[in-house]
């Protein structure tokens, strides 16, 4: 160490040759001594020049520039540390090797090298010019007077712009490519310091992209990119046009010359382009989607490369945000992209290793890439297009593919109708075209071929999904029936297992009726496969089985007897660990059944599945085994089933449960700009602090998973999961803040509220929690939900945490266990909700001004507003119920959001948006007293006005508020009682009143013409009793029906004559109306008012005894039952 710290360059290569020794103890030697020199950064830099200047042997000159890099500018750089003499000389030095050194390979780590330091250099000169501005924070001020002083002064780097243009100009290939490769670098870290001198750079880029060298050409080429992406403004960008087509002859060059490594180069860099700025290709988007186009069709080309020239077209279809609409534009580009990637579909083998796959080692096998990666591009081609543009051509397409005599064409058409179903919902569940399409795939269920029998299976379960319930509900007879035939292919395995596949999508999104008829075939039809099928036969019909279950509820119980000990016997000896999914499924399908028959029937079972999963965890599950996943959800889904029975089952699960929700999942960490690992593909990415963080999904996963099983515990059990309590918030509440997976903070936030009732009822039921320590539990959660709710970006993510909120001010009974001073900052956490809204909406409201925004981009824009609608229904719920609890005491803190939910209700807004704010003000009239008396009369004139409104929705709103103004406003009301009573019979005389569409308004509507006709009785005419009396009962608003309902009665109990009818006329009407009610159960009236109402239809059964029965045989049985309950008989 002393000759290396006294500069001896003997010594320095004596350790550069340990470093690269292959021996473990030397070259742990060398390590460790170079790390040691470290701790004198002159000397350490000073040897690395030196070796990179001097070293005979490249691979030391090679390794000196690699060292120089990472000690002068990673991890914890040596640059601040280096003396102003020596970074002077490693300035100069390593400009000088541009020019000096012969090889490419080491010019280019100095490269790197040049431009990671010129960005130190960069930032050290913005620190020293914020500290003379003493200003502590970056502005274009700051940015300006650094790049003076980078260019022109001894502590910037005045000679390395100058140097850089020299080599340009200079005809020497090599140092061209070095002066567009620091370029290119130096553009990522400092695009400001260059963007004064575009017009020169500019110039500079054109002559490097016509350079006779593809080296020279494809370095320009890629600094040209990233000069594009790195500029901010869009007029700077604009400049670097004229340029396009220079870059699609160098893509052209480096393919005519055989060189596709560097065309794959050129069109990666394309695609960031077309990622970040797809607007900026506008001008020559048909020359550049054109060579795209052929680079993709040109099966003489290496797989990547086409792949790559796809995903170039798939990409600028995907930014929908930045250039709406640009790609439908372009003629013939759909039919050619989507023609490309049916040719994808038809690189596919008939491998046997498919036909006899068990497991996922095999079930692809035959498949080429170029196949999986047309079937993505399929995808997201769909979804980005639309399907008014995408399904004419692909319907095209797929019946002359369906007519081919070629299996794979016909495989391609099945496949290729699977992906796009998704991005054409809305068009594909119109009819004819819906049945056409369940024509095809049954078509495909009797093909010779099994492959396409099987791709048959995998369109209808996918239309099944996206296109459901609709294609249930119209085309069940003719889907059930080609998947059940499919169950026989015995000499096809992987058939009859994705048929069954196919009949859990199926069941997925079908109605319990629909279901009912095909139970018998489908239930004797996978006993068979669970006897005789295949393994990966006898997975699919497990879960095939419990979809059924799930799907069809009690009717299941006629099966009960005959799966449930199959099961069981599955469960109990599927010990190989060949066949560890298949128990996993077996229990999945058991928890399944239970909670589709119900606790009565499922009790006993319940007890021995609890006993087998506890004597299992006693033996240890191994990490691969998926038994451990399958086990959280049955467990939650058991407890579902079995309800406060399942408390003494509690000790079995929640230890496990405890400990994967608390687990903290392993993670690395790697610079940003390290080489990525793609070879696990468990990883999940994210970026944090200039930092690649990496982690499992699996595991994260799991946690989520045994998260979202503990709200449902606690959601189940109330206060029988007391016990946990503490536990459980001690693991939740840190989870708010669990940046790296939404789930994870979805479920934490969803728990919070239940905990939070388990304690309260618990209390109230006097089983160890008290109201202080209620009000402790709420201490510790509100203020970091609300914190976390100030800072949460995903919409999803705030939606659930505003649901939260609301629930925790309901459970907690507002000022009962929470003082007023908590909202301040939930109020100030509103606002900043509002605010990112608005922000997110501006950026889409932004597409509407694009050359190229069309209808069919509208109707996406309006379904992802619709989407996010949902964040400001869950604020208007907080609202509410802050509202009703606190009353006036809350009016100043809402009163802070009004002038944001009077932007919302402008015309020009959104109906959604209209409407919640419509909401706010009617619960400010129902709910505030004071707030009502100052704002009544502003808002009266909207509501009347909004009835009228083409929207159900707003009309909704509308007529709501009126009737809430009728009651809680009587004098501010009589003015406009009239005026109500005409839009309120507007709706109720509207033909189509009672449309589904409507309903919800109707309803409504005949809630206010109650108020107006109980509360402003000489204002209204008598015969408006007998339209109220006729428009019930309601069905539909469950929440409207349990108040319009019981105040039918207490009308009529105060013989209300308006109400009885001329002599008595409505009885027998108002009878039929209670029947239903009644037999409805707490549906449409809450269970405190069903006495009173029992009471009333046993008077009036005496009176009216025939059409009481006549009322009565029209319930259905289990109404009838509930009925018969009620009236004591």
């Amino acid at each position: 160490m002393t000759a290396l710290h006294g500069g001896d360059a003997v010594a320095f290569e004596t350790l550069l040759q340990m470093l690269m020794a292959t021996d473990n103890e030397q070259r742990s030697q060398g390590e460790k001594a170079f790390q040691e020199l470290q701790n004198s950064p002159d000397v350490c830099a000073n040897h690395l020049i030196r070796g990179l200047r001097s070293a005979d042997r490249a691979e030391l000159r090679s390794l000196s520039a690699v060292l120089l890099r990472r000690v002068l500018t990673r991890d914890e750089p040596l640059w601040p540390k280096i003396s102003a003499p020596v970074k002077q000389t490693i300035k100069g030095e390593l400009l000088a090797c541009l020019q000096h050194e012969p090889e490419r390979s080491i010019t280019k780590k100095v490269c790197d090298s040049v431009s990671e330091i010129a960005a130190e250099i960069f930032d050290e000169v913005k620190i020293e010019v914020m500290k003379r501005l003493n200003v502590d924070k970056e502005t274009d001020q700051v940015t300006q007077h650094a790049a003076e002083i980078f260019q022109k002064e001894s502590q910037g780097w005045p000679e390395l712009l100058p140097f850089i243009f020299q080599c340009v100009q200079s005809g020497n290939t090599g140092h061209a490519e070095s002066a567009f490769l620091v370029f290119d670098q130096l553009a990522r870290f400092s695009i400001d310091q260059l963007a004064q001198y575009l017009g020169t750079i500019h110039g500079a880029l054109s002559a490097g992209l016509s350079n006779p060298s593809l080296d020279v050409k494809i370095a320009a080429f890629s600094a040209t990119t990233t000069f594009i992406g790195c500029l901010e403004k869009q007029s700077d960008r604009e400049k670097f046009q004229s340029l396009v087509p220079a870059l699609l002859g160098v893509l052209g060059d480096a393919l005519n010359s055989g060189d596709e490594i560097a065309a794959n180069t050129a069109v990666e860099r394309l695609i960031e382009v077309a990622d970040e700025h797809p607007r900026f290709l506008r001008k020559q988007i048909n020359e550049v989607a054109g060579a795209m186009i052929k680079i993709a069709e040109a099966d003489s080309l290496d797989d990547g490369t086409r792949r790559l020239a796809a995903e170039f077209l798939v990409t600028l279809c995907e930014a929908r945000d930045k250039a709406p609409g640009m790609m439908r534009k372009l003629p013939q580009l759909v039919q050619q992209l989507f023609n490309c990637c049916v040719a994808f579909l038809l690189e596919v083998e008939d491998d046997p290793e498919w036909h006899s796959a068990e497991d996922e080692k095999f079930e692809d096998a035959g498949e080429t890439e170029l196949f999986e990666f047309g079937q993505e591009c399929l995808d997201r081609i769909s979804i980005s297009i639309g399907g008014k543009s995408m399904l004419p051509v692909a319907g095209q397409s797929f019946s002359l593919l369906m007519a081919d005599g070629d299996w794979r064409k016909r495989h391609a058409a099945l496949v290729g109708l699977a992906q796009i179903a998704e991005g054409c919902e809305r068009v594909m569940k119109q009819e004819p075209v819906m049945s056409e399409l369940v024509a095809m795939c049954i078509k495909g269920t009797s093909d010779p071929h099994p492959k396409v029998r099987w791709a048959s299976c995998q369109a209808l379960g996918q239309l099944c999904t996206d296109l459901g319930p609709e294609l249930q509900e119209s085309h069940h007879e003719t889907v059930l029936r080609g998947l059940i035939g499919l169950m026989d292919d015995f000499d096809n395995p992987r058939v009859q297992a994705h048929s069954c596949a196919a009949i859990v999508n199926f069941a997925e999104s079908c109605d319990q009726d629909v279901m009912a008829p095909y139970l018998d075939d489908l239930i004797t039809k996978i006993l068979v496969l669970l006897q005789k099928g295949r393994k990966n036969v006898q997975e699919g019909a497990l879960t095939a089985m419990a979809s059924i279950a799930d799907c069809s509820g009690d009717y299941f119980i006629k099966y009960y007897d005959t799966c449930v000990p199959l099961l069981r016997h599955i469960l109990e000896n599927a010990n190989d660990k060949s066949y560890q999914m298949m128990r996993a499924k077996a229990l999945e399908c058991i928890s399944l059944v239970g909670m589709a028959v119900g606790k009565e029937r499922f009790a006993a079972d319940a007890g021995r599945i609890m006993q087998y999963i506890q004597n299992v965890l006693n033996m240890g599950i191994e990490n691969d085994d998926p038994f451990g996943s399958y086990m959280l959800q049955a467990g939650a889904r058991i407890c579902t089933a079995l309800g406060q029975d399942f408390i003494p089952y509690l000790p079995v699960m929640m230890p496990k449960m405890l400990e994967i929700a608390a687990a903290k999942p392993d993670f690395k960490v790697d610079d940003a700009d390290d080489e990525a690992d793609n070879g696990d593909e468990d990883l999940e990415t994210f970026f944090v602090a200039g930092k690649r963080v990496s982690l499992h999904t699996s595991a994260l996963e799991e946690k989520a998973t045994a998260c979202s099983m503990l709200c449902c515990f606690a959601y189940e059990l109330k206060e029988g999961f007391c016990p946990y309590v503490e536990q459980v918030a001690e693991i939740m509440i840190p989870l708010l803040k669990f940046y790296f997976n939404e789930e994870i903070r979805i479920a934490s936030a969803q728990t919070l509220s239940e905990l939070l009732r388990s304690y309260v009822e618990g209390a109230g039921k006097g089983m160890g929690p008290t109201e202080d320590s209620c009000r402790q539990l709420l201490g510790r959660m509100w203020p970091q939900l609300v914190d976390s709710l100030a800072k949460e970006v995903d919409p999803d993510v705030v939606q659930v945490m505003l649901t939260s909120v609301d629930e925790l001010v309901d459970v907690a009974k507002g000022p009962a266990l929470m003082p007023l001073d908590l909202m301040a900052p939930v109020f100030d956490a509103f606002k900043t909700v509002l605010n990112d809204y608005e922000e997110r909406r501006m950026i889409r409201m932004e597409r509407t001004e694009g050359e190229d925004f069309d209808a069919e981009e509208e109707e996406a824009l309006e379904e992802e507003h619709e989407a996010e609608s949902e964040l400001l229904d869950a604020l208007g719920n907080c609202l509410s119920t802050i509202l009703r609890l606190y009353g006036d005491a809350t009016l100043p803190f809402v009163e802070s959001l009004l002038p944001a939910f009077y932007e919302l209700m402008k015309e020009s807004r959104y109906t959604e948006e209209r409407r919640v704010a419509l909401i706010v003000l009617d619960d400010i009239i129902q709910y505030s007293p004071a707030g009502a008396a100052k704002y009544v009369q502003q808002v009266l004139p909207y509501l009347l006005s909004g009835a009228g409104d083409p929207d159900a929705g707003i009309r909704q709103c509308c007529v709501y508020g009126l009737g809430r103004a009728a009651e809680h406003r009587k004098f501010d009301f009589e003015p406009h009682v009239q005026d109500a009573i005409r839009v309120v019979l507007a709706m109720l005389n509207d033909p189509a009143a009672r449309s589904v569409d409507n309903a919800m308004a109707t309803e409504n509507a005949v809630g206010a013409l109650g108020k107006i006709l109980e509360f402003h009785p000489n204002l209204a005419d008598p015969s408006l009793g007998t339209v109220f009396v006729q428009n019930l009962p309601l069905v539909e608003d469950e929440e409207e029906a349990r108040i319009v309902h019981p105040q039918l009665v207490r009308l009529v109990s105060a013989n209300d004559s308006r109400i009885l009818g001329q002599g008595n006329s409505n009885l027998p009407k108002i009878m039929e109306v209670l029947i239903r009610v009644v037999g409805s159960g707490e549906k449409l009236v809450q269970a405190n008012d069903v006495p009173e109402m029992a009471t009333l239809i046993n008077q009036l059964r005496g009176a009216f005894p025939d059409h009481f029965e006549s009322c009565v045989g029209a319930l259905k049985p289990k109404q009838q039952e509930a009925l018969m309950k009620a009236l004591g008989s």
